[in-house]
């Protein structure tokens, strides 16, 4: 329920919103030295933050800028809020009823064997920009730390062919080139080593399941986590990557020998 506190809060955010920060230029260069240490080392998450930061140009602050029209923006800049430390609670989410989407993304988190933290870890790698107001600094760090609450709500998991469809969803949502870019790369790269598999099929399904769906980054996350996971599905119109879960346990088991494989020549 809205208090009369909360109300003077987003009203005094409203009046008082931060400037236009300055468009990011592109940085070609320092993508490619990115793309090649990401070829190298696949495992180099950091590399990844590096890319996007590299080709994002403006689509940080356009999303900022849709963000905080919201009502859910508002608050969470008015509140100052903190997802992290919510989703670093693991025996608060441990406790929820099985089903909801904060118990689905601890058991989630537990089996990946991964924590909220470990992202952060890896975007530290990206400088952070000291032109920014400190609202666009809170949703960069929203987007960054829900990464794994979008792998739950859109069912996609961590193998390779579910981060890529995944990342295909996520661009048709925030049209950052630096995303859309490494969706290409990763789509002929994994087409090269499985070229009847249906790579292709599975990332267009995920760009246009991000299309058809609500507009994540303004999800009341905090909300959302004590309810059923398939009532959050549907109230995102969250729709099923049919094309994915049928291709990727072919995918999957060639992720497996070609581990395996490099395991061996180790």
């Amino acid at each position: 329920m809205t208090t009369v506190q909360d109300a003077t809060n987003i009203t005094r955010f409203s009046a008082d919103a931060p400037q236009k920060y300055a468009r990011k230029r592109i940085e070609p260069l320092k993508a490619w030295r990115a793309i090649k240490a990401l070829i190298a080392d696949k495992e180099d998450t950091g590399q990844v933050f590096k890319i996007i930061d590299a080709l994002s140009g403006g689509a940080d602050e356009r999303m900022y800028n849709r963000f905080i029209k919201t009502e859910t923006g508002q608050r969470v800049i008015a509140e100052k809020r903190d997802l992290i430390a919510l989703l670093n609670d693991r025996e608060r989410l441990k406790r929820l009823p099985e089903g909801t989407l904060g118990r689905t993304y601890y058991e989630f988190m537990a089996e990946e064997n991964l924590t909220a933290d470990g992202l952060v870890e890896a975007s530290q790698e990206a400088p952070r920009r000291a032109d920014r107001p400190e609202g666009a600094q809170i949703f960069g760090d929203r987007m960054r730390d829900s990464h794994d609450l979008w792998h739950v709500t859109t069912s996609y998991g961590r193998d390779g062919l579910g981060e890529l469809s995944q990342l295909a969803f996520y661009y048709a949502q925030t049209r950052n080139r630096g995303i859309g870019f490494i969706v290409l790369m990763g789509a002929r790269a994994a087409h090269k080593e499985a070229p009847t598999a249906g790579i292709w099929k599975a990332v267009r399904e995920g760009y246009r399941l991000g299309k058809t769906a609500k507009w994540l980054p303004a999800a009341d996350w905090e909300a959302l986590l004590d309810k059923p996971l398939a009532e959050v599905r549907a109230t995102l119109g969250m729709g099923v990557p049919s094309t994915y879960r049928a291709i990727e346990p072919v995918t999957s088991a060639m992720e497996g020998k070609m581990y395996g494989a490099e395991q061996k020549a180790a």
